[in-house]
């Protein structure tokens, strides 16, 4: 018999010791990651009274790919128009906090003597608090759904996503040497150059691939599509300098605004909590009891800095979201802990070897710590408020409450030029990197494959190439002049004044120059043209792609298509009922609103028409939908039958929706008082040759209509039950077997008995 392989020996060893402890932790309603690091341990070969993993390479492998597993689940949680709807406040407080803890984290680090790349990764593990563990406490303390947690919430969130950031840019920074203020720049213009690449791409291709293979996807397909995904993702993002982790994070992001997004979660749930416990099982199996007792004064130290960083620089990071000084606090002290992102930091710090071994069991030493010290940090934010309101003179509280840089502004607040420009900037930037992606592409694949197709023919396969590339940017170059010419802003600012006329022109004339600049860069890199003739062919060729209206209509479907894609699951939300139509809140101007109503089961309005129901010369409303099970019908017409259990989504004012809402209710089937006497009994009955039944049809006999009795057989002298056939005659001898109410059947015995 063949010897098993030694990884699926350290599989076994590490799922059997994983699930027993992990369910000992729940027990003790302690966080799980806590008990599969307590396990990681307990299989290394630190812990000497258990057997040991033996192949550490192979646990590692899958512990990478339980790092990709957990950052592909942390994008399909998030969600980029959420962040966008957040506003400035959190952003305020997450890069307050993030900054000031990394000071302090890089400051402590220093005092230690330890190295400058130990510092800088410390600094960015103290950063990230952990969405899980106050997850779970908020959870386990019943305060989820106060609001101070929802902010705490908005900001990890934000947290998780800059700690994306900062991975890709820890990695860039240990491939080099002290960078200076150019290269961090670059660093992050490479970062939201790829970002904004990947999603703009991304949106537009993913959802228009699902859908079309909606019909033949099942559970195991959309499994299979979404990590193959997934793995793509990562695979190309290590192909253009950033980690695997950051490629399956932006899929993820991608794919959370698909309509599947939701089942892809449930699919992916179980795989992602296999591979996450098998890293959190490595990462325990790091943990050496020497070196943590070795570094407990610098352990000690750390957790002092998390817990009092995190007290004073969350509250201060709230307090300038524009929170009071009470629920900063109480946000503040909520975070102070770190987590999974501190594992994942420490882990990238070791496999790019530019941090010291010592620094990963201290850090899950300061994590055990500060995790077990969460619950209390939490209630102590009140009472260190109240300490502080005691001793603090009331002008300084006030002064405090009004330290904040988060407050919103409103739109009306906003100029048109303002907007005007914002618009076009984000347009230019995007249209921009879509065409150098283009170019790239064009430049880097096509061209050497069409020179190589055509030998000898140097100019005429620079010209295809340069020919196709500008075919395929004039799409984006086309929308990066045009869009916003005819927008609500530069109308009103254009009829606004005559001065206006010039710096709206003048918008115009920069954006044609920006896309004639990616027309010259083409023309100059594959021709030998002078330069003022490049120029030339590259305006006429942005005059053309403006005057064309096949392009006009090209441009424009694309950009339909992508924002239908971004909204394709607000869309679904909205027509599964679970989401209001975005034209409701033009009705709530006008004192009219939409509410929902669930048809009762015993409804009389149940298998009648809305023209038989008459609900608007009734009450005055509309019906706008009727959600039925997966189906909506969107404005039903007279003839639309009403069922039991519908959804119906009505328009009025209250009024007129309070009046709909109690006639609804009170027009149902009243209780039966006589409900015992509907017990269905089973009889039988001999057709004698003076029964009136005898020589009568099933369909003449009238035992259905006129008795409410039905026939289930006849014996027909045998001792089976035959099936009545409806033309079949009644004779003289037939033992009729037949089921009703006791009353009915009575009746129907009586008459049949009756002579004919």
């Amino acid at each position: 018999m063949s010897e098993l392989s030694p990884l699926i020996k350290d599989l076994a060893l590490i799922l059997v010791v994983a699930g027993v402890v992990t369910l000992v932790f729940k027990r003790l309603k302690q966080p799980l990651v806590l008990g599969y690091i307590m396990a990681g341990f307990m299989v290394s070969p630190q812990f000497p009274y258990t057997i040991s993993v033996v192949d550490k390479a192979n646990v590692q492998a899958w512990a990478d790919i339980g790092v990709i597993f957990l950052l592909f689940a942390l994008g399909l949680d998030f969600s980029f128009k959420k962040i966008l709807k957040m506003g400035f406040a959190p952003v305020i407080a997450a890069c307050t906090i993030i900054f000031c803890m990394v000071v302090a984290g890089v400051t402590v680090g220093k005092a230690f003597g330890w190295t400058h790349m130990d510092c800088v990764f410390l600094g960015g593990m103290l950063a990230m608090s952990s969405t899980t563990i106050i997850y779970k406490a908020f959870d386990d303390m019943g305060l989820r759904q106060q609001r101070f947690a929802g902010l705490v919430m908005s900001v990890l969130i934000l947290e998780d996503v800059l700690a994306i950031v900062m991975m890709v840019m820890l990695s860039a920074l240990a491939h080099g040497s002290n960078p200076d203020g150019a290269q961090m720049l670059e660093m992050v213009l490479r970062i939201g150059f790829f970002l904004i690449l990947w999603f703009v791409v991304g949106i537009f291709v993913v959802p228009l691939f699902l859908r079309r293979m909606r019909s033949l996807m099942n559970g195991e397909t959309l499994l299979v599509v979404s990590l193959g995904l997934c793995f793509l993702m990562a695979v190309v993002s290590t192909k253009v300098g950033f980690s695997s982790a950051f490629g399956a994070f932006v899929m993820g992001s991608i794919l959370a605004e698909t309509i599947e997004a939701e089942k892809i979660v449930r699919l992916v749930e179980p795989v992602k909590n296999l591979f996450g416990a098998i890293f959190f099982v490595s990462v325990g199996m790091l943990v050496e009891p020497k070196v943590i007792a070795d570094y407990a004064l610098p352990i000690f130290v750390l957790v002092l800095t998390i817990l009092v960083g995190q007290a004073v620089f969350g509250s201060f990071g709230y307090l300038l979201g524009g929170q009071t000084l009470k629920t900063a606090m109480k946000c503040g002290f909520s975070m102070a802990q770190i987590g999974e992102f501190a594992f994942i930091i420490a882990s990238l710090g070791l496999s790019l070897g530019v941090i010291g071994k010592f620094l990963y069991p201290v850090v899950v030493a300061v994590s055990v710590i500060t995790t077990f010290l969460t619950p209390y940090m939490i209630r102590f934010a009140t009472p260190c408020y109240d300490v502080l309101e005691r001793h603090l003179p009331p002008k300084a509280i006030a002064a405090l409450n009004g330290i904040t840089l988060g407050h919103p502004s409103t739109t009306a607040a906003k100029s048109n030029w303002k907007s005007l420009l914002t618009q076009m900037g984000v347009n230019t930037v995007v249209y921009s990197i879509l065409s150098v992606a283009v170019i790239f592409v064009m430049l880097t694949f096509f061209l050497p494959f069409v020179r190589h197709l055509l030998p000898g023919w140097h100019w005429t396969a620079n010209f295809i190439c340069g020919l196709l590339t500008v075919l395929a940017m004039s799409p984006f170059l086309r929308a990066m002049v045009m869009k916003k010419n005819h927008s609500r802003e530069f109308r009103a600012l254009w009829a606004e004044s005559r001065v206006n006329h010039l710096p709206l022109v003048f918008t115009v004339l920069v954006r044609m120059a920006v896309a004639g600049g990616f027309i010259f860069y083409v023309c100059n890199y594959l021709s030998r043209f002078t330069n003022a003739l490049m120029i030339t062919i590259a305006l006429a060729l942005v005059v053309l792609m403006i005057l064309s209206r096949g392009l006009k209509n090209s441009s424009i479907r694309m950009e339909r298509m992508f924002m239908q894609n971004l909204r394709s699951r607000d869309i679904e939300a909205q027509v599964m009922g679970h989401k209001r139509p975005l034209y409701e809140g033009h009705l709530l101007d006008r004192d009219v609103h939409m509410a929902d109503f669930d048809v009762p089961q015993d409804s009389l309005w149940g298998g009648k028409t809305l023209r038989e129901l008459e609900l608007r010369n009734r009450f005055g409303v509309h019906v706008s939908s009727i959600l039925r099970a997966s189906r909506r019908m969107n404005i039903p017409d007279g003839d639309s039958i009403i069922f039991p259990g519908d959804r119906l989504q009505m328009i009025g004012n209250d009024e007129q929706l309070s009046s709909l809402a109690s006639a609804l209710k009170s027009e149902v089937y009243s209780d039966d008082a006589d409900i015992e006497k509907r017990e269905t009994k089973l009889r039988q009955f001999v057709v004698t040759k003076s029964s009136r039944l005898c020589g009568l049809t099933l369909r003449e006999s009238g035992i259905r209509d006129k008795y409410g009795c039905l026939v289930v057989g006849i014996e027909e002298g045998k001792e089976n039950l035959s099936q009545p056939d409806p033309a079949r005659k009644f004779e003289a001898g037939d033992v009729v077997w037949v089921v009703g109410e006791e009353d009915a059947l009575d009746r129907l015995t009586e008459e049949s008995e009756a002579k004919s």
